[in-house]
């Protein structure tokens, strides 16, 4: 179970937010949404290859600066 301790001088708004960041950091709420419904393979297979595209665009972009 995912959780954070509330500290003694921090509000709910705060450890929420910690919450948050937590959880998307472990890929946690990706997983859950992904989960929802079935995803057939071919949609599986253009968003990984989406991806793919994106992060070869990215490191493109890095090797230019």
């Amino acid at each position: 179970m995912t959780g954070v301790k509330v500290r003694d001088d921090e509000s709910f708004e705060r450890a929420l937010r910690r919450f948050n960041k937590f959880c998307e950091k472990t890929g946690i709420l990706t997983d859950i949404k992904k989960h929802q419904h079935f995803e057939k393979p071919s949609e599986a297979r253009k968003r990984k290859l989406a991806a793919a595209r994106r992060k070869a665009r990215r490191a493109r972009m890095m090797e230019r600066d």
